[in-house]
């Protein structure tokens, strides 16, 4: 008999004392934008041009009425200097015209029963002390201030984000009416950010990703934060495969990009993106990795709000115009967003970034993403970052087996915990909360989703959900 554990899980962290700097108020900039005609050859071009973004933010005429049109805004605009947060450590030059936009979504179904709808895979703790969202901010920190991050959820989460990030002014926590995938989302937060400063520049980043080279990864956002400020180009970051997955996309690259003529000199190297791939086959994944060429699409992507903007009003221009009304209601403040958003939201158009944008422009660079990263898609993904016994068993919990193997065991529970005890149970998932046990085979993981919506469509247990 053998008997394997690991640390219990640790309770809910406890929420910081929110911190009393306030977020700059600069208001929407009604900017003349450039023509959205692409150049002939946008990604060398645009690497050449002096950084032109990155200035000071401009406030608005009392009355005027911001624009994203593309005509000159009224006379009499008055430059100002926008000071970084003293909340959070600022290590380089220009960063009060950076944002990072945190996509938190979700419906907490792949890590049912610890994962629900109002506290999906962000929200929770599987890995450390802190939930994924709050790992994503404090990655992030040293390079933004804390008033220029700002949180896409939806509107069932809003409350916990707040609870969970204290430190965050609580506009900067954006509740979405409805789920309508990435590129509304995107499209949602550019205006928030816009309204602020049509300077800025954005990274949008997912919520709920495991990345434990803290360092190298905020170099490559530097480095591409750098990039996006010099002239009209989306960046993509993308990871170097360490094997052929098939469950995620990939990025096939071209030839790299040649250093900037001026500037500080980078570290990340940079590639024109040739395409985007959609989940391969095995077979395929396979000479992806082999050929050098791929990396694996993370989600993280940089642009100035002036590139996005534009690259919308070409590619969709519905959702141009969606981004318009949204940039004017967030400048007048976010009540007023919120109840246009509440009128709007639900009929805009559900699709995802990659479909919408990053599969359609001619000015896509890929960032050579060489820090670890995990997205940690289901729970068999928990295995490869716990201890695991001789017999592959890897548990947080009291768990004592008898010829088990390769099981994953996780105990949630926050009383009353007792131990957890397997006889021949191999490949299997075993996960216990306070209120419900799943019992899964790691090979059917992916049907987790399909449980949870069948309980949610039985009203005896949607209370579970």
């Amino acid at each position: 008999m053998k008997r394997s554990s690991s640390p219990t899980p640790a309770r809910a962290a406890q929420p910081a004392s929110r911190t009393q700097a306030k977020p700059s108020k600069a208001q929407a900039i009604p900017a003349k934008l450039p023509k959205t005609q692409a150049p002939k050859s946008p990604v060398k071009a645009s690497i050449k041009i002096a950084a032109s973004q990155g200035r000071s933010a401009k406030t608005m005429p009392s009355g005027a009425t911001p624009s994203l049109s593309g005509k000159p805004g009224p006379k009499g605009l008055k430059t100002v200097s926008k000071k970084p947060s003293s909340a959070a450590p600022v290590s380089r030059a220009g960063a009060s015209d950076r944002f990072v936009i945190i996509m938190a979504g979700g419906r907490g179904e792949r890590f049912w029963p610890v994962s629900r709808e109002k506290t999906p895979k962000q929200l929770i703790r599987l890995l450390g002390e802190r939930s994924f969202l709050q790992q994503a901010v404090d990655r992030v920190r040293a390079l933004v201030p804390v008033d220029q991050i700002l949180i896409i959820t939806n509107a069932v989460q809003a409350a916990e984000v707040r609870r969970q990030l204290p430190e965050l002014p609580r506009e900067n926590v954006i509740g979405e009416p409805v789920g309508r995938d990435t590129c509304a989302a995107v499209t949602l937060g550019a205006a928030v950010v816009g309204a602020r400063s049509t300077t800025a520049v954005m990274a949008v980043l997912p919520a709920d990703h495991v990345i434990h080279d803290e360092k190298g990864f905020r170099q490559v956002l530097s480095d591409a934060f750098d990039i996006a400020s010099r002239g009209q180009v989306i960046v993509t970051i993308g990871i170097q495969p360490t094997g052929p997955e098939t469950g995620y996309g990939y990025i096939h690259s071209g030839n790299a990009l040649p250093a900037p003529a001026s500037g500080k000199a980078l570290k990340t190297p940079f590639f024109k993106v040739e395409r985007f791939v959609e989940k391969p086959s095995l077979e395929k994944a396979q000479e992806y990795v082999a050929s050098g060429h791929y990396r694996w699409n993370a989600g993280m992507f940089v642009w100035s709000f002036v590139t996005l903007t534009n690259a919308l009003s070409v590619h969709q221009p519905e959702m141009h115009q969606a981004c318009q009304r949204w940039f004017a209601a967030a400048s007048k403040g976010p009540r007023r967003l919120e109840t246009v958003l509440a009128q709007e939201y639900p009929e805009i158009r559900k699709i995802s970034v990659d479909f919408a944008l990053m599969e359609k422009a001619q000015n896509v660079i890929v960032a050579d993403g060489r820090f670890d990263w995990d997205d940690l898609g289901a729970w068999p993904a928990l295995a490869r970052h716990l201890k695991q016994d001789a017999e592959g068993n890897a548990a947080i919990g009291e768990m004592v087996h008898v010829d088990a193997a390769r099981n994953i065991v996780f105990d949630g529970r926050t009383r009353g915990r007792t131990p957890i005890t397997l006889v021949g149970v191999k490949d299997s998932i075993l996960v216990l909360t306070d209120d419900a046990t799943l019992v899964a085979a790691k090979s059917e993981s992916q049907k987790i989703k399909d449980l949870v919506r069948k309980l949610a469509a039985d009203p005896r247990w949607a209370a579970w959900v």
